[in-house]
């Protein structure tokens, strides 16, 4: 199971205007879309999406939907379009009758099939961070039916490194401003999406002891990316000796260990950034750096500006979209 395909989602260019669209869209919502002609002709387009922060002992789930999309544990739920949820924060419990009940922690992602039973909710006194789209169209229905996505995986680690976080928001962004679920703009993002997801899944269902134990891996690092880690006892916690270990993480998911934890301290750092007023300290203290200098430094290599910068860039952008 090839878990990313590379070492970036999106050119580094990219990220400002990703940011910009995520900051003009950050607001709790879902939404359900009319399917026209116009969507249909580009072969796939967004039926639904939304994005919830469920707090702690909140009743779930958040608001309300269509009786074709009600969703109660007791009894689960089944749908007839594809799903790609993200809980990028949080954690919770997701099952179906193939995989069996499964605990879900931040930053993994998770399909839901047409037709597949399934229930999924956040832990009541954890809460969670989701971000869901609703897919259908010819070119979906041809990745199904040529067994793309296999309901016997659809639970899947690593998915912020791969890029899925910065596509979701993209449609999200695009659907807040009235852009049509099936538009070229918003088909090209959600065929990507897919594509991202195929990848986290690509390869045999049937899992051998490294491809399993660089998927706890993987859980380990994305919950506890913010702590001091020693990678010789990750490696020794999932059975593997370390020169095995980092050897097939690199395989399996285009990165080190190590990289693999400072990509999800950036994806936090940016989200940090873009949504409160934290000085570098506090967020360099929040993700996981002993300092501001070592925070700045990793940040600056990874986006070729230092921090502050960076959030004076993303200010001003957002300043000139606001109409006089």
């Amino acid at each position: 199971m090839a878990m990313l395909a590379g070492k970036s989602a999106l050119p580094m260019g990219s990220v400002i205007v990703f940011i910009l669209k995520m900051t003009q869209s950050r607001a709790d919502y879902h939404r359900y879309l009319a399917v026209t002609p116009e969507m249909e002709a580009w072969g796939i387009f967004v039926t639904a999406a939304g994005r919830n922060q469920v707090a702690p002992g909140v009743h779930y789930p958040v608001g309300r939907h269509p009786d074709d999309h009600e969703l109660v544990w007791e009894r689960g739920r089944v749908l007839d379009s594809l799903q790609v949820v993200l809980i990028s924060e949080g954690a919770g419990w997701f099952e179906t009758k193939t995989t069996g009940k499964q605990r879900v922690e931040p930053g993994m992602l998770f399909l839901l099939l047409p037709r597949m039973w399934h229930r999924y909710q956040p832990d009541s006194d954890v809460g969670w961070h989701e971000s869901w789209i609703e897919l259908g169209g010819a070119q979906t229905s041809w990745l199904l039916q040529h067994g793309v996505f296999d309901e016997r995986q659809v639970l899947f680690s690593g998915a912020i490194a791969a890029g899925v976080e910065e596509q979701l928001e993209c449609i999200h962004a695009a659907i807040l401003h009235g852009q049509q679920g099936g538009s070229g703009g918003t088909a090209s993002d959600a065929l990507r999406l897919l594509s991202l997801c195929a990848n986290l899944g690509s390869g045999a269902p049937a899992q051998n002891h490294a491809t399993q134990a660089v998927h706890s891996a993987t859980r380990i690092l994305s919950a506890r990316h913010a702590e001091s880690m020693n990678m010789e006892d990750v490696a020794k916690s999932v059975g593997m000796a370390y020169s095995h270990f980092r050897r097939s993480f690199k395989q399996q998911t285009g990165f080190s260990p190590w990289q693999y934890v400072i990509q999800v301290r950036m994806a936090r750092a940016r989200r940090l950034l873009s949504s409160s007023d934290a000085t570098l300290d506090d967020v360099a203290a929040r993700v996981g750096f002993n300092s501001a200098y070592h925070f700045s430094h990793a940040f600056k290599r990874a986006h070729g500006m230092a921090p502050g910068e960076w959030r004076r860039r993303l200010q001003s952008h957002v300043q000139g979209s606001i109409p006089a």
